[in-house]
């Protein structure tokens, strides 16, 4: 038991640094001749497809697992695959990525705001602290301090990407124990897809793709090479690690580690775009260390007084 929140910590930060590959893989697409919203369709839709089997076989035994987590599952489909990424990608229709980005994260005020309203878990003097870090740090990474106006509609999309996102960890961190994390991740992304399919049958979503080479890291290749990344590193592998982070690590302290996402994005494009961070993104970087860093050592300070006095709240329990 000592181990697990390390465990933890350690596929949080996997998540994180896959989940960031996925501008980088998106980048040659949507440049191209894909929709932003398509390229998030064939992200999510094949790989709800790829995890189908191993969920299947999850589940021998366990149909009653399933019927009592159907509602869950759903709504993480909703809010954490569908509400996020089309609220995301239709933010950066009318706001500079890097404010989109900004206002998505904030779910994680969300997070701690949801788990001191409804679960009474006040934020103590050092959570509080490594929230403000870390904002700042992310602020810096953005680099966002010569943004212009921003448009309110963009502004809108953007939050509601936030309350996506807040829904992705809230809901994973307490989910069903006996629900195995790849039943949870990949009915969550076969929920987002068919939402997300059905807006875009109903035109509220453009969907547009192409069969033509793209440019990636330099080279020319098939546009399956950056589906196959999108698909395989920056959903299966992204979205069964975060799951089974925020299970062992909750939902407030694993949002805070998935503010890392934002500088493995900056070193990702750095190595492959060779676009160099400058001296104020890795300033911000380190600030988001220090700020999940101090979520952290007060999640360890407390947890001893709460195993010993009451029973820890649903979204901080572990999986066992």
């Amino acid at each position: 038991m000592r181990e697990r929140p390390g465990v933890g910590l350690g596929l949080a930060l996997l998540s994180a640094l896959t989940f960031a590959t996925s501008g980088t893989f998106a980048r040659p697409l949507i440049t191209g001749a894909w929709s932003a919203e398509a390229v998030v369709l064939a992200r999510v839709g094949i790989a709800a497809l790829v995890m189908a089997v191993p969920a299947l076989l999850a589940l021998r035994g366990r149909l009653p697992v399933l019927r009592r987590n159907a509602i869950t599952i759903v709504v993480f489909g909703l809010l954490g695959v569908a509400l996020a990424q089309a609220c995301f990608f239709n933010a950066v229709r009318y706001l500079p990525v890097g404010v989109a980005l900004l206002l998505e994260y904030l779910g994680i005020v969300l997070v701690v705001g949801w788990m001191w309203l409804v679960h009474g878990q006040r934020p103590r003097l050092l959570t509080v602290a490594g929230s403000v870090t870390a904002l700042c740090g992310l602020f810096f990474v953005l680099d966002l301090a010569g943004a212009d106006r921003l448009d309110p509609v963009g502004v809108l999309w953007g939050l509601g990407a936030g309350v996506g996102l807040a829904g992705y960890y809230v809901i994973a961190g307490r989910v069903d124990p006996a629900l195995p994390s790849v039943v949870m991740a990949s009915g969550g992304m076969a929920v987002g897809a068919l939402v997300l399919l059905l807006l875009g049958l109903v035109g509220l979503l453009p969907l547009r793709a192409g069969a033509a080479d793209v440019t990636f890291a330099g080279h020319q290749m098939s546009w399956l090479v950056p589906i196959a990344g999108l698909s395989l590193v920056a959903a299966v592998i992204a979205y069964l690690t975060g799951v089974a982070g925020a299970r062992l690590l909750g939902a407030r302290l694993s949002s805070f580690v998935g503010l890392t996402e934002v500088m493995f994005a900056v070193l990702i494009a750095w190595l492959l775009l060779d676009e160099l961070p400058t001296a104020i993104q890795l300033s911000g970087g380190a600030l988001i260390v220090v700020g999940v860093a101090l979520v952290r050592l007060d999640e360890l300070r407390t947890a001893p007084r709460v195993n010993a006095a009451t029973p820890p709240e649903p979204a901080l329990a572990t999986d066992r």
